[in-house]
């Protein structure tokens, strides 16, 4: 587990290309479409234990996902918006 305000603030999130970082999350989400494809069906109701949040079924945490991707690039978008860039 890891503390996103922290994380943000570590030297190489600081001053690497931002292409650095979009990079690696595109290597990671290509990772968990691998994944994601090599389960069954009945595979998504498995129980996880979250750090954070205790027990979730896999679908559970799909769809958290699902949200939270959009909801952050709406978050750079209106950065942008309201910043002029």
């Amino acid at each position: 587990m890891y503390d996103g305000p922290d994380w943000a603030e570590l030297a190489d999130a600081r001053s690497a290309p931002l292409e650095v970082s979009l990079d690696l999350l595109d290597t990671l989400h290509r990772r968990w479409v691998v994944f994601l494809q090599s389960l069954g069906p009945n595979d998504f109701q498995r129980p996880v234990t979250h750090p954070e949040w205790g027990e979730w079924t896999i679908d559970g945490l799909l769809q958290l996902y699902a949200w939270h991707g959009p909801h952050h690039v709406a978050h750079v978008t209106e950065l942008r918006r309201r910043e002029g860039w």
